[in-house]
């Protein structure tokens, strides 16, 4: 097991770039499906302030137990001892800066079953920053796509809704960047005691000038 500090992503040479064409798709940003391991992706976990991180017990990596297309998927495990904590990934998306988009984000998620508790949530989120808190992602139930314009996009919404993988899918509509810099991150938020095990497959991150 593996037990972290909060590890902040840095802008990493393999990002993937968006050549801007203004008022235009510029296609996929950024596809994964962790054939070729974790590459750029760095790892982070919090938990409320009565617990220290380093009792917070968690693991990040590539695994061959489950994937959505391919042979390979990103698994986040984590405690539930304290019914609190969330585990996430991040990784750099290269932008041009001066621009507005309108982007969607997508990923596929697996639960081990259906459940009519909710276990865990699902956390994403794109922003001109990496996460440092739990407090970065959405509050439970908000995602982003209706809300216009917003600082980043994101979503938190309940996993173990199906028996195996299932989409997740936000929409942000951002200010004109001065970035050129964003940063994906995703993982599991745990708000029921219990361990439990997810899977993270097929993130897509597809930009249009605005």
């Amino acid at each position: 097991m593996f037990r972290r500090d909060i590890i902040r992503a840095g802008v990493a040479a393999g990002a993937a770039t968006i050549a801007g064409c203004a008022g235009g798709s510029t296609g996929p940003a950024f596809e994964e499906g962790f054939e070729d391991g974790l590459g750029d992706w760095e790892s982070g976990a919090a938990i409320g302030p009565e617990v220290e991180l380093s009792e917070f017990e968690w693991e990040f990596g590539v695994s061959a137990s489950e994937a959505a297309s391919g042979d390979h998927s990103l698994r986040i495990w984590n405690e539930g001892d304290y019914d609190d904590g969330v585990t996430w990934g991040v990784h750099p998306v290269s932008i041009e800066s001066g621009q507005a988009y309108e982007i969607t984000v997508s990923a596929q998620f697996w639960s081990e079953s259906e459940s009519f508790n909710t276990l865990r949530d699902a956390v994403m989120r794109l922003g001109p920053e990496p996460p440092d808190v739990e407090e970065d992602f959405p509050h439970p139930g908000v995602n982003t796509t209706e809300l216009g314009q917003t600082p980043y996009g994101g979503l938190r919404e309940p996993l173990w809704l199906a028996d195996g993988w299932r989409e997740y899918t936000f929409e942000w509509t951002t200010p004109e960047l001065s970035t050129e810099t964003l940063y994906i991150a995703l993982g599991t938020s745990v708000i029921w005691e219990g361990d439990a095990t997810h899977f993270v497959d097929d993130i897509r991150v597809d930009v249009e000038t605005q």
